[in-house]
């Protein structure tokens, strides 16, 4: 087999007019990740989307993998986004603080997970732990400032219930 001989792969095609077997489950559902202790760990692909011309993770694309490992990390411990503007008092989050540490490049088909530690609240303001790790090894981290904010842009308590929900998983 050549490199470019990809005839070995067509078994695995099914047939695009053939109804999708899921097997028990109906609709598929992407991962949310997984809390073991106080960390979450969200497994990301790199894709072409994501990348520069020569393949490299363009920079900002990792501002995203860590939004998507913050969101995660609170849909799994509980609280939902949706929720929180859903309430008689309605609340969300701006970023007012991001230190990012770039280690190393990640890479187009890269299997990366980003892992996120909710580490404090004090005031307005979340504090969080953020890392992406292409299997033991480091390739970025960040300290995030997250403020809790009225739907006027103004800075507000986060709801209690999120906090105590939130409180097991600070250091």
């Amino acid at each position: 087999m050549t490199r470019g001989d990809w005839s070995h792969r067509q078994a695995a095609v099914q047939d695009p007019a053939a109804p999708l077997n899921l097997g028990a489950m109906q609709t598929p559902i992407p991962s949310a990740g997984v809390i073991d202790g106080r960390e979450h760990a969200l497994p990301v692909r790199v894709y072409y989307e994501d990348t520069d011309f020569t393949g490299v993770v363009y920079h900002a694309n990792y501002v995203r993998y860590f939004e998507r490992g913050r969101s995660d990390f609170l849909r799994v411990a509980g609280v939902r986004h949706a929720d929180l503007l859903d309430r008689d008092d309605p609340a969300a989050f701006a970023i007012v603080r991001m230190e990012i540490d770039f280690k190393r490049a990640a890479r187009i088909d890269d299997a990366l997970v980003v892992r996120t530690a909710y580490a404090a609240a004090r005031g307005p303001r979340l504090f969080i732990s953020q890392r992406i790790t292409r299997g033991e090894e480091l390739v970025c981290a960040a300290k995030v400032e997250a403020a809790c904010i009225d739907l006027a842009g103004r800075p507000r308590k986060p709801p209690a219930g999120m906090l105590e929900t939130l409180r097991p998983y600070f250091a």
